[in-house]
Formats: structure tokens, sequence, C-alpha cells
């Protein structure tokens, strides 16, 4: 395994991540996913972040809410006080990602950026709360994230986007690839339109560079074993029970 680059992959490999909380559950991203996630020994958390029309900061995965609410529209066109009433699965409300920070003092947060207007607001956030150490920042746009990094310095920790991971897969085959430096993991698909993406060759290279490989969403015990005889230092799963059976039988779940 890599040795630790920043505070927040204190933590021994590999690192089980609560996608969404736990999204299998059906109430994905609300405080209860969360206390539930937390019940069962996790401490890193997967979450995304939209900011509303009046500049809160909700823990939540679409753009809109239609999906898993009982409410309908963008949020970034609703302000909190209507966003507040939506409730996910019939019964829980939504989290300012604020209110979650403080709730659970002890958790780690890797944190999907999924849009611009959220960038300034949450590295405030994490300055005001001095959160440096509990937080990884990524997204697919790569120039997001390095726009992140380049305001917060390296107290910021921050995974690659799309084009860093593009950079890093080329390099694994000997292509000169650039890649972003500063950056602390490689959070990937095991598989991205068909095309193999975490291979032996691939968590070799990211550890040559002195990078942790986080795998998203795997769902499957044995697809998680599979991962770890590569060595992959992190997986984020809906399927908790699950993730913690697998490092359980393998005597690395901390």
């Amino acid at each position: 395994m890599t040795p630790v680059r920043h505070p927040y992959l204190d933590h021994p490999s590999p690192i089980p991540f609560a996608h969404r909380g736990g999204a299998a559950d059906g109430i994905e991203n609300t405080a209860a996913a969360f206390r539930r996630a937390a019940g069962l020994g996790f401490r890193y958390f997967e979450t995304d972040v939209h900011t509303t029309a009046d500049g809160r900061l909700v823990a939540f995965h679409d753009e809109t809410l239609d999906r898993v609410t009982d409410m309908r529209g963008r949020i970034r066109d609703l302000p909190w006080s209507e966003i507040s009433r939506a409730r996910v699965g019939g019964g829980e409300p939504l989290a300012l990602f604020e209110d979650l920070l403080e709730e659970f003092p002890d958790a780690r947060w890797n944190i999907d950026m999924k849009a611009e207007p959220a960038l300034l607001p949450l590295i405030e956030l994490i300055r005001r709360t001095d959160s440096w150490d509990r937080v990884c920042l990524g997204s697919f746009s790569e120039a997001r994230v390095a726009r992140a990094q380049r305001l917060a310095g390296p107290r910021l920790a921050t995974s690659y986007g799309v084009r860093g991971v593009l950079g890093l897969r080329l390099r694994s085959y000997g292509v000169p690839a650039p890649v972003r430096e500063g950056a602390v993991c490689a959070q990937v698909p095991q598989d991205q339109s068909g095309v193999r993406v975490v291979d032996e060759r691939f968590v070799r290279t990211a550890h040559a560079r002195g990078l942790q490989v986080h795998v998203w969403t795997v769902n499957e015990a044995d697809r998680m074993r599979a991962l770890l005889d590569l060595g992959v230092d992190g997986i984020m799963t809906d399927h908790l029970e699950t993730l913690s059976a697998v490092l359980t039988e393998r005597g690395v779940w901390h």
C-alpha cells in the first residue's frame, strides 16, 4: 500500500467508503443514512454537494429533486426553505453539508463537486470549520478540482478528475501523458464504457506516484475481493454490510 500523503488518508488500507451513506437503503445522502453507516463502523462517507438558490450547500447527488424525493425542481433554482420540506424515501429530509460536518465530527468526507457554484462556498465552509484533514474533493471536471487545489493549497486533499485518470491510465501503458501534481488519490470505476480502468498495471503506476486508488461503486463481494487482490486502497459501496463482511473475512476491517 502507498504511504499516507495527507491526513485525510490516515487510516489503515483498504479504506471502506459508505457511498452516499449506503445508497442501497433508499435514503441516500441523508443524515439517517450516515447515522446507519456510522453505526456499522464506517468513518469514511462519500457524498455530493449542490448549492441552493440562496447559497446553502446541500448533500445531494442529482441536480433535481425529482428522482429520490417527493418534490420536483432544480436545487439551484430553489431556496433552502423550500428544499428542506422535501423527503427522501418517503420520510427523510435532505441535509445541509455543514450540519453533517457537525453531527459526525469523527467522519472523513469524500465530496463530489457536482457544479461550479458549489466550489467557493465549499472551500469557505472547510476553512471556517477547519475541516482540512476531514475532506477530499473530487469531480469529473479536472479543471474544477485544479481550481479548488489552487485556491486552498496543499492543505486540501483532492482526487483526479477524468483527465487526470486518463493521464494515469496512459502512463500505465508507458505513454508520457500529463497528470496534475498535488492529488492524493485516483478515484475511479473498475470499468468505463466497456474498457477496464483498474488493473494491476494501473494500481502499480498510481502507487509509484504516491497515489492511493479508490474504486467506485462496488456492490458485489467477488468484485470487492478481486480489487483487494489487486492492491486497491479503498472501495466505495452502496452495500455496507457486504463490504464490511469481505474486509472482516480478510482481517482488515478497522
